[in-house]
């Protein structure tokens, strides 16, 4: 069976490493919509061992701290569903008071059309953040 987190980044890659990596997401009203896929094929959080959990984790915490830094969103959604790709990822989602769904989920019911514009510079300063972010984050032993 194909899988599209297998068979593609699953977005723009802003980070990785041997055990994960990070995108962002194509949802043009969300900008700064990242995911952080687990790079072997698993579906759940408690296939993993702690140690893997809690790497995992981390990546998942810096990519938020990241998104706040840059963003400075009203809120910080974060989701781990895989029903449609029962592929393990962690949504991790900067969120505004005027955002299309807000205080909706992403995938509610929209309430408004309005989106969040970004810098020019929005990708390169959020990768680069993400990467402090994440050489502060011990390494999966």
């Amino acid at each position: 069976m194909s899988c599209p987190l297998c068979d593609s980044l699953g977005g723009t890659l802003l980070w990785q490493d041997s055990f994960c990596r990070v995108v962002l997401a194509d949802e043009p009203d969300y900008p700064g919509f990242l995911r952080v896929i687990l790079n072997a094929h698993t579906r759940e959080m408690s296939d993993l061992s702690a140690v893997e959990q809690q790497a995992l984790m981390s990546v998942v915490f810096a990519a938020e701290t990241a998104l706040r830094e840059v963003m400075q969103p009203d809120k910080i959604n974060l989701a781990s569903l895989g029903n449609v790709v029962p592929h393990l990822h962690w949504h991790v989602i900067p969120r505004f008071e005027n955002d299309p769904h807000f205080p909706n989920p992403v995938w509610g019911v929209r309430l408004r059309d309005t989106s969040h514009g970004t810098s020019t510079n929005f990708l390169e300063r959020l990768a680069a953040t993400l990467s402090q972010q994440l050489a502060r984050v011990p390494e999966k032993e």
